[in-house]
């Protein structure tokens, strides 16, 4: 890997900041990712109150791949998915935009830097693919799912991870101030205040569930699937590889 840059924390927009498009978003999420890098992991345990575990158990097991499969795991962070890939007997390989995070993996994996959009792996190289929270910080969403299936063999799954909106009127108004509100404190006090105000922002990004089911069968799917997870403050998209 090459040496990391310095974070540039003037790279990620503050309140009032029009969110960033084009190679302006991907500047600001490599710099927001680098900048809370360290206690990226920490933060999540605490503010999803440990469920982003049982997700990230429940992503891998709906892979069905048998073991000593390849899986790419995009925006692989500092790992959490890749050893729980690891842990079911599957073959991890991270794939990052931001150094900070894949210096910071607790665990030595196989990773790489680069942009989803363009992966260094050739065709129908893997036998499934993994995405942990990361769709809404794609750049070019529909060219980063082409992308997947370029690499993901015919008969491959993929697994996708996000966050949602809860489908209960109450649940929603409640989960909004949550997310929208004491998240970014929680952020602020355990990591970086303008990081963790930008996240709860950057959901502005996601499409329509119906759109994105259909940008990932568009992208060469099938079967394609949406399951809401703990009453819909998290969502997982699963796929077969046409």
């Amino acid at each position: 890997m090459d040496s990391p840059a310095t974070a540039d924390r003037d790279l990620i927009p503050r309140p009032g900041d029009p969110l960033p498009s084009g190679e302006d978003k991907t500047r600001s999420v490599r710099a927001m990712f680098d900048v809370i890098a360290d206690r990226y992991d920490t933060v999540n345990r605490v503010m999803t109150f440990r469920m982003d575990v049982g997700w990230r158990k429940r992503t891998v097991a709906t892979l069905g791949l048998v073991p000593g499969s390849v899986v790419v795991d995009l925006a692989c962070g500092t790992g959490d998915l890749a050893r729980e890939l690891a842990g079911r007997g599957l073959t991890a390989v991270g794939a990052d935009l931001s150094y900070g995070m894949l210096a910071a993996a607790p665990v030595p994996f196989p990773r790489v830097q680069t942009d989803g959009s363009a992966m260094p792996f050739p065709d129908a190289s893997v036998d499934g693919l993994t995405c942990g929270f990361a769709l809404r910080n794609f750049t070019d969403l529909a060219a980063t799912l082409v992308e997947t299936a370029r690499i993901v063999r015919p008969g491959g799954r993929i697994a996708l991870l996000e966050v949602a909106e809860p489908p209960n009127p109450v649940m929603r108004f409640g989960h909004g101030i949550y997310f929208g509100k004491v998240v970014p404190k929680i952020g602020a006090l355990l990591s970086d205040g303008d990081a963790y105000r930008y996240l709860p922002r950057s959901v502005e990004y996601l499409p329509s569930p119906d759109e994105l089911v259909q940008m990932v069968t568009d992208a060469g799917f099938r079967d394609t699937k949406r399951t809401l997870l703990s009453g819909g403050i998290s969502q997982l998209i699963t796929a077969t590889r046409v």
